[in-house]
């Protein structure tokens, strides 16, 4: 069963980036991508993605400001990646897997790959059972 992405940053080099590191993993299927934080509530709720990458700072709404407009009970796994370090506390109270800071070396986005690729088969197994 593959893994739903979408991708959600201002910047095309940083969507670009992501789509790049996922593109040999035959387990994710990039569903999606948003400009905006405007956008990513739609896209959340037509594509429904099991993982998201969400930028924090961008035009419209930020990051944080999605997860409110869908509903943190409503959010797939989010994985924060972003430029700026001083929102890490807040991205984990909003329930965020992972943190990655940019620019993230090959190794610390695999890890928040496992950790995400975990936390889905844990929510899978959890609606199934």
């Amino acid at each position: 069963m593959a893994i739903r992405v979408l991708i959600v940053d201002d910047e095309s080099l940083a969507r670009d980036t992501i789509q790049l590191l996922l593109t040999d993993k035959e387990m994710f299927d990039i569903v999606g991508e948003c400009k905006t934080g405007n956008e990513a509530p739609l896209a959340i709720q037509a594509d429904k993605p099991d993982l998201v990458f969400l930028d924090i700072q961008m035009p419209g709404k930020n990051g944080f400001d999605v997860i409110e407009t869908v509903g943190p009970e409503h959010m797939p796994v989010v994985i924060f990646a972003t430029a700026y370090d001083q929102y890490a506390l807040q991205a984990f109270e909003a329930h965020a897997l992972d943190y990655l800071l940019k620019p993230y070396d090959d190794e610390r986005f695999e890890k928040a790959l496992d950790r995400a690729v975990k936390r889905i088969k844990e929510r899978q197994i959890g609606v199934l059972g």
